[in-house]
């Protein structure tokens, strides 16, 4: 597996858990667009801030082998930025949104 690999699947889990929170939060949903975006990007964003503490997908391949624990915390980093991706997007809207309305 290379670390391309590794960070497209990264951004996958990403994807799924902005979809997947979105469909039980209802109230935070974009649709499956709004969500998808909001996924890449959280994941993206969260793997490039909190990779640097040792889990990013070059370290998970340093050795030639798969560091699985490695791994594993990247899937859970990137999950956890989708998610918080999408509240995140949808409070920013609202903001936007009561603003807009007092002017």
């Amino acid at each position: 597996m290379t670390a391309t690999l590794i960070s497209l699947i990264s951004i996958l889990i990403g994807i799924i858990g902005a979809n997947s929170a979105a469909f039980i939060l209802k109230k935070y949903s974009f649709g499956i667009v709004g969500n998808t975006i909001a996924g890449v990007f959280g994941s993206i964003f969260f793997i490039k801030s909190f990779g640097r503490l040792g889990f990013d997908p070059m370290s998970i391949i340093k050795l030639g082998n798969i560091d699985f624990k490695l791994f594993t915390l990247n899937i859970i980093v990137s999950l956890f930025g989708g998610i918080t991706a999408v509240i995140l997007a949808k409070k920013l809207k609202k903001i936007m949104n009561s603003d807009k309305k007092e002017s």
